[in-house]
């Protein structure tokens, strides 16, 4: 099995390259209004962005930045089939203006936009980022009323293009090979993620003096690692409208799904280039790292008088599941990369045990 994986460089409120109705999957985190970090940015596409900064006047600035986004999620309407699944990565932020401290609700407003442009809400995640601060209040501190809660989580919103799901035809190989395991099911549909940190590691940095990191505001591998195996089948595309340092095109090409990109800056593309060349490595260890954490699940199981049974065989691989839907589960990975134009080429293959 081949996937490729383009990326394009240009503004992702005119996403000319992408065709109607082209890919199955968004997922993404876009830079977060009112987050400091990404004021010059924001003011960029919209002077005037930076004129109510100025002027104090936050509410103003945090709408007009949000109307910045509003013309991406236009373009995300367009691109995205009939049933297809939109995942955002949003935090609220923080911040004082004009001497007056608040909390900016990013995720409303992206769950307001969405929903104006017939998107259906589905329920969604909060996952917690560490914080290495050990001096975590805001405010008064320990002194009653005037201090404030830290936000420590960022939420996945989850939409579906219109009101009908996705259909396939019966017994689709493709869908039930893209199974996930029964225990990674509970764990990945549970409304609150708190072991993200550390379950798939990330490829290392090829620079860690290099800010550009920070300044795209990546999430962890695992992120769009469990959303492209929760909501997207082996033949689908994914797609990242803030693409950034690429850790969407990583998972996807480690979930054996074809990927689009569009980045504003053509430096991250050229950092990309670096990463490539440990992926086929990288997604035998998440693929049999899957495979393994299963067995192990099994071996609990059967030590569990009352332990959920154990009561169908996988047909690829040589250990008992829980449910008949994960009979045909095929995990695969990377084996070769060589670049085309605008992005890659992967080869995958099945993930057979015991070999190195």
């Amino acid at each position: 099995m081949e996937t490729t994986h383009r990326v394009f460089v240009g503004d992702s409120r005119t996403l000319e390259t992408i065709d109607d109705d082209s890919v199955e999957l968004v997922v993404t985190s876009p830079p977060y209004p009112m987050i400091e970090m990404w004021d010059d940015l924001f003011t960029e596409l919209d002077p005037d962005i930076g004129v109510a900064l100025d002027d104090g006047d936050g509410r103003r600035a945090f709408d007009a930045m949000h109307a910045q986004l509003d013309r991406v999620w236009d373009e995300l309407e367009r691109v995205l089939v009939d049933g297809g699944i939109a995942c955002i990565n949003v935090g609220d932020a923080t911040r004082s203006v004009d001497g007056s401290f608040r909390v900016f609700p990013n995720h409303a407003r992206v769950l307001e936009a969405f929903e104006t442009r017939g998107f259906d809400p589905l329920p969604d995640v909060l996952w917690r980022k560490p914080t290495n601060s050990a001096a975590k209040f805001m405010g008064s501190g320990t002194l009653p009323p005037n201090a404030y809660v830290t936000l420590e989580h960022e939420f996945i919103l989850l939409f579906r293009n219109g009101g009908d799901s996705r259909e396939f035809e019966p017994g689709a190989d493709r869908r039930y090979e893209a199974a996930y395991f029964w225990e990674e099911r509970n764990r990945w549909f549970s409304d609150v993620w708190t072991d993200v940190q550390g379950e798939l590691q990330d490829l290392p940095e090829t620079d860690a003096s290099d800010d550009r990191r920070e300044r795209s505001a990546a999430y962890p591998f695992e992120i769009p690692y469990r959303l492209i195996s929760m909501y997207s089948t082996y033949g689908d595309t994914v797609f990242d409208p803030f693409w950034g340092t690429g850790t969407t095109t990583l998972a996807a090409m480690c979930a054996g799904r074809h990927s689009l990109g569009n980045e504003l800056e053509p430096a991250f593309l050229d950092d990309f280039e670096d990463r490539v060349e440990n992926v086929p490595s990288f997604s035998r260890s998440v693929a049999r790292t899957r495979l393994e954490r299963h067995r192990e699940f099994v071996e609990r199981q059967q030590h569990q008088a009352d332990g959920t049974a154990c009561s169908y065989d996988a047909v690829h691989y040589e250990t008992p599941v829980v449910t008949k839907m994960e009979r045909e589960l095929l995990l695969r990975e990377v084996t070769g990369i060589e670049t085309i134009e605008n992005g890659y080429r992967a080869v995958h293959e099945p993930v057979v045990p015991g070999e190195n």
